[in-house]
Protein backbone atom coordinates (compact mmCIF):
# COMPACT_ATOMS: atom_id res chain seq x y z
CA UNK A 1 0.00 0.00 0.00
CA UNK A 2 1.58 3.59 -0.88
CA UNK A 3 1.99 6.24 1.58
CA UNK A 4 -0.76 8.67 0.41
CA UNK A 5 -3.17 5.45 0.29
CA UNK A 6 -2.28 4.60 4.07
CA UNK A 7 -2.66 8.68 4.67
CA UNK A 8 -6.26 8.47 3.25
CA UNK A 9 -7.13 5.67 5.10
CA UNK A 10 -5.91 7.96 8.57
CA UNK A 11 -7.22 10.32 7.70
CA UNK A 12 -11.15 8.46 6.65
CA UNK A 13 -10.20 6.47 10.00
CA UNK A 14 -10.35 10.09 11.75
CA UNK A 15 -13.48 11.58 10.29
CA UNK A 16 -15.55 7.96 10.69
CA UNK A 17 -14.53 8.11 14.20
CA UNK A 18 -16.23 11.19 14.86
CA UNK A 19 -19.07 10.66 12.14
CA UNK A 20 -18.44 13.51 10.39
CA UNK A 21 -18.83 12.14 6.94
CA UNK A 22 -22.32 13.38 7.14
CA UNK A 23 -21.07 16.88 6.77
CA UNK A 24 -18.35 15.94 3.93
CA UNK A 25 -20.96 16.96 0.78
CA UNK A 26 -19.22 18.15 -2.24
CA UNK A 27 -19.68 21.51 -1.79
CA UNK A 28 -18.88 21.78 1.91
CA UNK A 29 -15.37 20.24 1.15
CA UNK A 30 -15.23 22.45 -1.74
CA UNK A 31 -15.96 25.21 0.82
CA UNK A 32 -13.51 23.57 3.01
CA UNK A 33 -10.53 23.53 0.69
CA UNK A 34 -11.30 27.05 -0.13
CA UNK A 35 -11.65 28.77 2.98
CA UNK A 36 -8.27 26.82 4.18
CA UNK A 37 -6.53 27.88 1.00
CA UNK A 38 -6.92 31.58 2.12
CA UNK A 39 -5.72 30.64 5.49
CA UNK A 40 -2.67 29.51 3.80
CA UNK A 41 -2.13 32.74 1.67
CA UNK A 42 -2.72 34.95 5.18
CA UNK A 43 0.83 33.25 6.04
CA UNK A 44 1.84 35.51 3.21
CA UNK A 45 -0.35 38.61 3.34
CA UNK A 46 1.91 41.85 4.03
CA UNK A 47 5.38 39.90 4.35
CA UNK A 48 8.41 39.51 1.65
CA UNK A 49 8.14 36.03 -0.37
CA UNK A 50 9.84 33.99 1.67
CA UNK A 51 8.77 35.39 5.23
CA UNK A 52 6.73 32.95 7.01
CA UNK A 53 6.71 30.34 9.95
CA UNK A 54 6.87 27.12 8.02
CA UNK A 55 4.84 25.01 10.77
CA UNK A 56 2.14 27.41 10.35
CA UNK A 57 2.42 26.35 6.64
CA UNK A 58 2.63 22.65 7.17
CA UNK A 59 -0.47 23.31 9.42
CA UNK A 60 -2.26 25.20 6.68
CA UNK A 61 -0.68 22.68 3.44
CA UNK A 62 -2.10 19.96 5.60
CA UNK A 63 -5.38 21.18 5.76
CA UNK A 64 -5.25 22.22 2.46
CA UNK A 65 -4.35 18.92 1.06
CA UNK A 66 -6.91 16.95 3.94
CA UNK A 67 -9.54 18.22 1.81
CA UNK A 68 -8.66 17.71 -1.31
CA UNK A 69 -7.85 13.62 -0.73
CA UNK A 70 -11.19 13.70 1.24
CA UNK A 71 -13.22 15.64 -2.06
CA UNK A 72 -11.16 13.05 -4.14
CA UNK A 73 -11.93 10.39 -2.24
CA UNK A 74 -15.83 11.00 -2.31
CA UNK A 75 -15.88 11.08 -6.10
CA UNK A 76 -13.13 7.76 -6.17
CA UNK A 77 -11.01 9.76 -8.29
CA UNK A 78 -7.08 8.69 -7.82
CA UNK A 79 -5.11 11.02 -7.01
CA UNK A 80 -1.66 10.33 -9.28
CA UNK A 81 -4.09 9.78 -12.26
CA UNK A 82 -6.21 13.25 -12.39
CA UNK A 83 -2.68 14.68 -11.52
CA UNK A 84 -1.13 13.06 -14.56
CA UNK A 85 -3.87 14.06 -16.69
CA UNK A 86 -3.66 17.11 -15.63
CA UNK A 87 0.10 17.79 -16.35
CA UNK A 88 -0.84 16.24 -20.06
CA UNK A 89 -3.07 18.74 -20.47
CA UNK A 90 -0.84 21.88 -19.22
CA UNK A 91 2.28 20.50 -21.33
CA UNK A 92 0.07 20.69 -24.41
CA UNK A 93 -1.30 24.52 -23.37
CA UNK A 94 2.28 25.41 -22.43
CA UNK A 95 4.47 23.63 -25.00
CA UNK A 96 8.40 24.03 -23.74
CA UNK A 97 9.30 25.73 -26.74
CA UNK A 98 6.70 28.71 -25.81
CA UNK A 99 6.83 28.60 -22.39
CA UNK A 100 10.00 28.56 -21.09
CA UNK A 101 10.91 30.81 -19.20
CA UNK A 102 7.85 32.72 -18.90
CA UNK A 103 5.04 33.25 -16.47
CA UNK A 104 2.27 33.95 -19.17
CA UNK A 105 -0.50 32.64 -19.78
CA UNK A 106 -1.53 29.95 -22.35
CA UNK A 107 -3.45 32.17 -24.26
CA UNK A 108 -0.54 34.71 -24.21
CA UNK A 109 2.39 32.51 -25.80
Amino acid sequence: MNEIKKTIDKLLKFRDEREWEQFHNSKDLALALSIEASELLELFLWKENEDFDKEKLEDELADVLSYGLLLAHKHNLDIADIINKKILKNSKKYPVTKAKGTSKKYNEL
